[in-house]
């Protein structure tokens, strides 16, 4: 058995949609602009925070490198605990 549409035209939803290309060239680019908050301009700024982690990341990247570095088995195993407790 055979089924013809008859009547039904059919759908091409990509050829309504088409653009002229001149069309394209007239319009004006638009760029993607941010604007950032007086508050996160204020937070971007270097910190009592972060001139102390620099501070204490230098101290343990010199331990390490030296091979005095002690880790505390106890400390870790309690904060693995507290974070699978959650």
């Amino acid at each position: 058995m055979k089924i013809n549409p008859i009547g039904i035209q059919a759908i091409n939803s990509y050829k309504n949609q088409e653009r002229s290309v001149n069309n394209l060239k007239s319009k004006q680019s638009f760029a993607d602009q941010i604007e950032i908050s007086s508050k996160a301009k204020e937070m971007q700024g270097t910190s009592a925070y972060a001139s102390e982690r620099a501070n204490k990341v230098q101290k343990l990247k010199e331990e390490i490198q030296s091979g005095n570095y002690k880790v505390d088995a106890r400390q870790v195993a309690e904060d693995m605990l507290k974070y699978y407790r959650r």
